[in-house]
This record gives structure tokens, sequence and C-alpha cells, in this order.
């Protein structure tokens, strides 16, 4: 907290005066409860003020010192467990207040708490702060009213009744179950741990056994109920002993390709999507507590349509009947091979080591060219070089594993390094089998000449920040910046353009989706009529984020509520979309 914060602070009971006084009268008279107030065991900051009851709710921030707090220091000192501790807190104290959610009447928004709602991961976030200070929960408030005019009885009763409960029940170690908390923290430092031994090992995945894999459904994250349990195969069995939890087996995968085998309904897909959303810790009871991928593991496919700029796909796109140079590419309207050509690129670019496919939402052209295809359309004549024939290079030669599901081409069983078969939800091992039967047919073609990362350096350039439009009588013309609308997890709005992330299929929450706009909101302005090297520019993102916190980007003076880390795949990919 700031000096000028300290000396600026008003007692708690200035604040019931000043409610007092401005009860019935227009709703602008809340503006000057805005300030800093100090209440017996915490600090009360009103930081925004909402215009109107209908308007988007008030701007709240608790504080709570340390030494009243009194969390052991171990919880916080390591970034993970800190995360993990912020995210417990941030889930109880949404918990407790949900009950006094709209219990103060009055018109529009009146009455509402709202608190950041956490999924089934664990992320970092702007609503929960443990800093060397103390504690910080940021949240959004409904200023009661009758239709317009100030109802402040209602919010003393948020301020002095229902507030002040929230903190006691949440944000105070002394009054939660420490056996409780204290296995938040083991589960971190054991999914931690389990990270740091599939390193030592050379895997890029690991699925203990007895894991929840299935979903109650598409519109629920929850684990589904009297799910099969997850069984490891024998052959791909490891062990490791954790720090708190002991002696763990389950499935390691080992980098190379890896194929996702077996038929429809089976659970292929299932297990990737588990997958996919194992580059996060999830929360005790997920049931994907041990389902753990490298975290850098970019989940992939065809997106029609998407923006491509400057771009060399020249490693599966060449010859180009137009003439186009593919080591410089862009469009405005890709075709299904062509993104997908570019999202590999573009993942090599955002340094990850592992690339998730499903051969369900691939381009089938991009992926595999059959014998027949081959002699009936001569190579020449074909620009894409397929997958097929560069996954093993990828991996040999750039280092960079693949899981792809397969239901239907055989002809990745010839580069595999280990096939799993899903059989009613459970993983067997036909690796040796099917190695055995390939030796009956004839092996296709796997490899291709040529193969080489892209090595020149991208540049991007932004346009102004600016809007000029004329003033709302019509009769000059004014300058404002670019607005900011985020559309739930899948989409964003900057200025005029639209962005859609429906396909960054790992972005587990809106909120991150909030950061990645607010990045390029920054980036824009701080670059506006620059050109400048992509790489450098994210990179310099990532580095101001991890220094200065995630609000440092939020163009505000004060740090929102409503801002997730992303990871650095998803910046790169939504940087590469706009």
């Amino acid at each position: 907290m700031s000096y000028s914060e300290v000396s600026k602070m008003k007692m708690a009971e200035e604040l019931q005066r000043e409610l007092c006084s401005i009860n019935r009268k227009s709703y602008p008279a809340y503006k000057g409860l805005k300030g800093a107030y100090q209440f017996p065991e915490y600090q009360l900051f009103i930081e925004h003020v909402q215009g109107d009851p209908f308007a988007a709710p008030s701007a709240l921030r608790i504080f709570v010192p340390h030494r009243k707090a009194d969390f052991p220091e171990s919880y916080y000192q390591e970034k993970h467990t800190r995360i993990a501790l912020q995210d417990e807190l941030l889930r109880r104290f949404a918990s407790v207040s949900s009950k006094f959610c709209y219990q103060a009447k009055g018109s529009g928004k009146s009455g509402v708490i709202q608190v950041s709602h956490c999924g089934q991961e664990v992320l970092e976030r702007t609503a929960c702060e443990i800093t060397e200070e103390g504690i910080h929960i940021r949240f959004f408030v409904g200023f009661p009213a009758n239709g317009r005019t100030i109802n402040s009885g209602e919010l003393e009763k948020i301020l002095f009744d229902y507030l002040p409960e929230c903190v006691k029940a949440s944000l105070y170690y002394k009054r939660l179950p420490a056996k409780e908390i204290e296995q938040v923290i083991f589960l971190s430092e054991d999914q931690k741990a389990v990270r740091e031994e599939m390193k030592k090992r050379n895997l890029i995945a690991f699925v203990a056994e007895g894991s929840i894999l299935p979903r109650q459904s598409g519109a629920s994250d929850l684990p589904m109920k009297e799910a099969v349990p997850f069984q490891s195969p024998g052959s791909m069995k490891v062990t490791m002993q954790l720090p708190h939890r002991g002696r763990i087996t389950g499935m390691g995968i080992k980098k190379g390709i890896t194929l996702i085998a077996g038929g429809g309904y089976h659970g292929k897909s299932t297990l990737l999507e588990a997958l996919e959303k194992g580059v996060y810790d999830h929360i005790a009871g997920d049931g994907r507590e041990f389902v753990i991928t490298d975290d850098t593991a970019w989940k992939l496919r065809a997106e029609d349509g998407r923006k491509i700029k400057d771009v060399d796909i020249s490693l599966f796109i060449n010859h180009i009947p137009s003439g186009r140079d593919t080591r410089r590419f862009s469009t405005l309207d890709a075709s299904g091979s062509t993104s997908q050509a570019a999202n590999i690129i573009e993942a090599i670019e955002a340094k990850s080591n592992v690339l998730l496919i499903d051969e369900d939402t691939s381009a089938t052209n991009f992926m595999v060219r059959d014998e027949l295809m081959q002699r009936v359309i001569q190579k020449d004549k074909e620009p894409i070089t397929p997958f097929l024939e560069r996954a093993r290079d990828l991996y040999e030669k750039a280092g960079i594993s693949t899981i792809l599901v397969v239901g239907s081409c055989g002809s990745y069983f010839y580069i595999a390094d280990q096939i799993i078969q899903m059989d009613n939800y459970c993983p067997v091992d036909i690796t040796e089998k099917t190695r055995k039967l390939l030796k009956e047919y004839k092996k296709p073609d796997c490899e291709a000449e040529g193969f080489a990362l892209p090595k020149e350096k991208r540049s991007i350039s932004f346009g102004s920040s600016v809007v000029r439009k004329k003033n709302y009588r019509g009769t000059g013309m004014v300058e404002e910046r670019e607005k900011l609308k985020v559309m739930g997890r899948e989409s964003l709005m900057l200025g005029r353009e639209q962005l859609d992330l429906r396909y960054l299929e790992q972005l587990a929450d809106r909120e991150q989706t909030q950061t990645l706009g607010c990045l390029l909101k920054y980036a824009k302005e701080q670059y506006s009529g620059k050109t400048t090297n992509f790489a450098e520019l994210i990179e310099d993102l990532i580095r101001k984020l991890e220094k200065e916190g995630i609000g440092s980007v939020s163009g505000q003076k004060d740090v929102p509520a409503g801002m997730a880390m992303p990871r650095r795949q998803e910046i790169y990919a939504c940087f590469n979309r706009f």
C-alpha cells in the first residue's frame, strides 16, 4: 500500500456519516464516497463509483495485512503455492458473498456483489492478489438506489454487515479449516513435483491412475458421475514419489510422436481434451488433478477463414500457382490447410514443444495424401507437403513432439513412437502389435525433403490508437482512445476490429481473454504508428506481466478485477489474429 493511500485514509465511522448525509439524494452523490477507509481488521477501497444503478457496478477492493490474515509465510513465498492460495481464498470469498448478492434491494444492479467466478483450473487473477504487504480482494458492488435516488441504508448493510462477514469467513487463517488450506498448498507442490519429474524422465504428459477424464456435458466442466476411472497400460506405467501424496502411478507419454487411436465414442477425444487442459493445474475433486501436460503444449486445428499475416508456411506449402511467396504469406481468408500450416509455424514461434492435434478438426489434405492420390496428382502439381511427411523431422530436428488422435488414417502408424488404443475409455498400448501388422502393408511416403524452420524475423505494425469522431453535438471533431469490448471467452473487439478466438481451445476463462484484449490495446497505444519485431514485442509484454503484474497493462490507475494470466501461447495466437 502506498504512502498516499495511507495518508488519505478515513475511518469507517466517517463513511457511515457520509452515507447518512447523501441518503435520498440524486445518484451522482455516491461519487463522493470514492476513497480509502480503515475498518477494524481491514481497509476498504472504493475505487470507482458507477454513474447510475443500471450501469456496470462499482469497483471495490479489500486489503487485509499479513499480520491480521496470519497465513503461514511458506504458503505464499513460492509462485505456484501463492497462486494456489489466492485461488482458494477467492473461491471462499465468492462462495460467502454469493449468499448476500441482491439481499440489498433497489433498482437495476442495486445490491449485486460480483466476484470472479473460478472454473476448474487454477489461474493467477487480479481478483485476489497476495503481495508483500497482505491480501487484496477486488470485486464489484451495485450501489443501491430507488430509481435514481440513493438508498444509502441498503449500501450500509453491504459495507458494514455483509462484507465484514465475507472477510471473516474467507481471509483470516485462524477462522478457516487449517487442514483444507494445507491440502491446497500440498496439491500445488505435488503438481509442481510431477512437472519437474516429467522433465527428468523426458515425458510430455502424465495421466494418473484413477483420474476422471470425462466431463458432465459440453456445457459443464465438472467431472462425470460414474465415469470409468483411468487405468494406465502396463507398458506405459510410471511411478513417481511426490512430497505429500507419496507414491503415484500413471501413464507417462514420452517425447516423440504419439497416436491415440480407437473406435468412435471410445474416449480418444476425451483423453486429448484432458491433455490439452493439463497445461493448467486443477483443483481437488476435478478428477484431473494429476493429468499434467508440458505447459507449452499447443492444441491446434484448421481454422477456415482466419487472418494470416507474413507467416512463413513454406515448410508445408510451396509453389502456389499464383506465384505468391509462401515465405511471407498473408491472407484475410485462409483455407483449412493454409490455416493449419500457419498454426504450426506460429506454435513453433511461441516456443511450443508439443503439438496436440485431432484428426476430426484437421484439414484432410493437410494431414495426408494416400498413394492413389499421389499417382493421380503428381507431387510437382501439389503445393501442400502433408503433416505426415514433416512430423518426424519436427521431432528429430526441432525437438517438437506430437500427440495426434487418429480414427481413419493408418499412414501415421508408420511414423509413431507409441500408439494408444482407447477401448471403452481404457487405454491399451498397441505399439508392438501394430508394428507387426505394418509389415503386411506397403509403407506410404512418410518423408519430404527440404526441412527448414523459418529463420526470417517477422515484424508487426500498429495503426493509430486514436479515433476521430464527431462530438455529441455534431458540431466538431474529437479524439478518443479505441475502446475494448470482451464478448465472453471466445471473442473481443478493439476499436472496430473483432477477433475470433473460439479456436484457441486452451483458453480457460473469459478473464484471460480480457487480459489478451488489454495487451493488444496497450501494445497499440505504446507502438502507435510504429513497426517493431513481432517476437521481441510479445516477449517484452510477457516480461512486463511477470514483473509488474497483470494489471500493469489494464490502462487503469487502479488494478481492476476481472483479469487472469494467459499463457505465452495464447498471447502469440491472439496477436497473430489481430
